[in-house]
């Protein structure tokens, strides 16, 4: 028994080695003129989306039924925010909020920040204000994270999800 013990530490010592000799993954997985070509289209996107340009938004987003919108939801059975799959769906739900009044996306591009996951998803982070009737909305400001995720489709990005979510109020200071 002792020998089968001794043999099989013996064995395991190559792989353990070469285990620990594996190279970190600390290297990003994007240049920084694929980052900057992303921040582009991040501006683009918000671009044709205060101008309601509902047909450039479309050709925008990913092409799938896997596509993802996180949006403020209308319909009280769906809750307060829901998520919306699909381009069809997404489409609609873009559509409603631009024609539900005026609608104007003020991102704060010093906050902007574009990270590759891998070579071919990148995200996006950024605060932003966002002004719109929709839903029992009063069109004031209010502010909002937006997070994207990118994804290369041949040699374009496209947002597969965007995920828009209010940013609560301030607690009150207790007296």
């Amino acid at each position: 028994m002792y020998k089968t013990v001794v043999v099989a530490v013996i064995a395991s010592v190559p792989s353990a080695g070469t285990v620990a000799s594996a190279p970190a993954a600390s290297k990003e997985p994007l240049d920084a003129t694929t980052l900057s070509a992303i921040k582009s289209k991040f501006g683009r996107l918000m671009e044709l989306a205060n101008k309601h340009d509902f047909k450039a938004l479309h050709e925008m987003f990913w092409q799938s039924p896997s596509t993802l919108l996180v949006a403020k939801s209308a319909i009280q059975s769906e809750g307060n925010w829901a998520g919306y799959w699909g381009n069809e769906a997404i489409d609609q739900k873009l559509h409603d909020i631009g024609s539900s009044g005026p609608v104007m996306l003020a991102p704060d591009y010093s906050k902007l920040r574009v990270v590759g996951l891998t070579r071919d998803v990148a995200e996006s982070y950024v605060p932003m204000n966002i002004t719109v009737s929709y839903a029992g909305q009063d069109g004031t400001a209010k502010p909002f994270i937006m997070i994207i995720d990118w994804l290369r489709v041949g040699k374009d990005w496209k947002v597969a999800s965007e995920i828009i979510l209010p940013v609560p109020p301030v607690p009150a200071a207790k007296g």
